[in-house]
């Protein structure tokens, strides 16, 4: 790989530190979802449930355990580290005037504790843990009030870390709620209930808009605070194939990428793409886009693109043509080249390249590799290794894709942070037997165990994968 490949790991603030009320951290929208399991959705409930699972309040407690972690990340070589700053222990109901000084102390230790070891920081602003305040009494991002929200938190960072962070990314896999009609995107991403009757779609695309444009205010403020800043989006990229070379499965393709990837379109290039609108149009979606935010997106383009790679789809022809209209939660087809993982995702590690080459053809920026794993049932061995070699057969499989894109295709790619670089909870599912760590941690789906740290097979393997800049898989 180039020279100044950032190689590293990727987790969330909500996945793994707990510490769910210390130092006046506020509820997130995290902190209300209960444990499911594979195949088996979180529920969200209306606030705390006494006697309810919810793995977030503790997860793995890196809030307190975060120096011994870093020097494991350290001793295997990350040249960066990528986790989010909890928007509810810096604003805990989201809507503050002044910020939480000791959440705010807090990724100052966390950060210097990285630079320490020659760890850059690579920070998303909003990964999955808006303040559970701003739902309540908002509504979520149905409500534009959000935007500002969001700003002053993003200024609030950017002013207090612009010496500590030049790598930043707005909002988690924005693009994850084109799945509307799955509680758990909508509600992750953009703090979204609907009551009975509502238009699901019309209010996520409304809500999407004003992320949108928050996006791009925070952009341009953070580029006036630090000009040094490199600003991304960040997008779930799972590339949807045709079944087959028939020309309507290749319409219904493009169709179902347009209505998952317009996200990216709109933060790279400031505009919406005529595709989407036509589709409001036809609709007969009514959303709030004003004069002013139209030139707010114009001068709030992204640096970069941050995105996660775990798999692809594929679509054929149900006969909706002429417009094609894309439903994930009905028309994805199987893929019959693919095997799959315990949880069912598609194992393709063509398919990265196929992204990356993808994106870079269509918007010409870096691209960042910010997620990328195998959930895995890890089993320790009685005198306490574990042997995860189909972890490392899967990494070394993508990795070999991306120095392809790189060596062959020419892409310009910043760098790669594998998804759970220590085990965390699960997004998902919150499970913590959903494993993707080097480092294995000690705690079961019921939250039970010591949550002591132990280096897997792949902790070394990944070690001399960095030492080398890739050149030994």
């Amino acid at each position: 790989m180039k020279k100044g490949f950032l190689w590293g790991g990727a987790v969330a603030a909500h996945q793994l530190e707990g510490g769910y009320r210390e130092s006046g951290k506020g509820l997130s929208v995290a902190d209300v979802m209960i444990a499911g399991g594979n195949g088996v959705e979180r529920e969200i409930t209306e606030g705390i449930i006494e006697g309810k699972n919810y793995p977030n309040h503790e997860a793995i407690n890196f809030y307190a355990s975060y120096k011994e972690d870093i020097a494991l990340f350290a001793e295997m070589g990350f040249k960066c580290f990528r986790t989010s700053i909890a928007w509810s222990r810096i604003f805990p109901e989201g809507d503050e005037l002044t910020p939480n000084e000791d959440g705010l102390k807090f990724y100052d230790d966390l950060f210097d504790t990285c630079l320490k070891h020659g760890i850059e920081p690579v920070i998303t602003l909003s990964h999955f843990e808006m303040p559970y305040g701003l739902v309540t009494k908002y509504g979520g991002f149905r409500n534009r009030k959000c935007i500002d929200f969001f700003v002053r938190f993003a200024k609030t960072c950017f002013e207090r870390f612009k010496n500590k962070v030049t790598y930043w990314m707005t909002f988690n896999e924005i693009n994850n709620q084109a799945n509307y009609n799955r509680d758990f995107t909508v509600f992750t991403n953009s703090g979204l209930f609907f009551k009975p009757g509502e238009n699901r779609e019309e209010i996520m695309y409304n809500a999407a808009h004003y992320e949108l444009v928050a996006s791009a205010l925070a952009v341009k403020i953070g580029h006036e605070i630090n000009p040094n800043f490199k600003i991304g989006c960040m997008a779930a990229m799972c590339p949807i194939y045709p079944y087959s070379c028939s020309a309507k499965d290749m319409m219904y393709h493009t169709s179902a990428m347009q209505k998952r990837y317009w996200f990216i379109d709109v933060h790279v290039r400031g505009v919406y793409p005529e595709y989407i609108k036509k589709y409001f149009e036809r609709k007969n979606f009514n959303i709030d886009i004003t004069e002013s935010d139209t030139q707010i997106l114009k001068n709030g383009c992204v640096d970069y693109i941050g995105f996660s790679y775990y798999m692809s789809y594929v679509v054929k022809d149900l006969g909706k043509g002429p417009n094609y209209d894309y439903d994930e939660d009905t028309d994805l087809a199987d893929n019959p080249y693919l095997e799959k993982t315990a949880w069912g995702w598609a194992i393709d590690p063509e398919g990265l390249r196929y992204s990356l080459n993808w994106m870079y053809d269509r918007y010409m920026l870096p691209l960042f590799i910010v997620e990328n794993g195998m959930g895995a049932y890890d089993t320790v061995q009685a005198d306490g290794e574990i042997h995860d070699q189909y972890r490392i057969d899967y990494l070394k499989a993508h990795i070999q894709q991306v120095e392809l894109c790189a060596e062959i295709d020419g892409v310009d790619i910043i760098g790669y942070t594998p998804w759970g670089c220590i085990d965390l909870v699960s997004a998902g599912s919150g499970e913590m037997e959903k494993r993707y760590g080097f480092i294995y941690v000690d705690k079961d789906n019921n939250g039970n165990g010591t949550l002591k740290r132990s280096k897997k097979d792949s902790f070394y393997w990944y070690q001399k994968v960095i030492a080398t800049n890739g050149a030994e898989l």
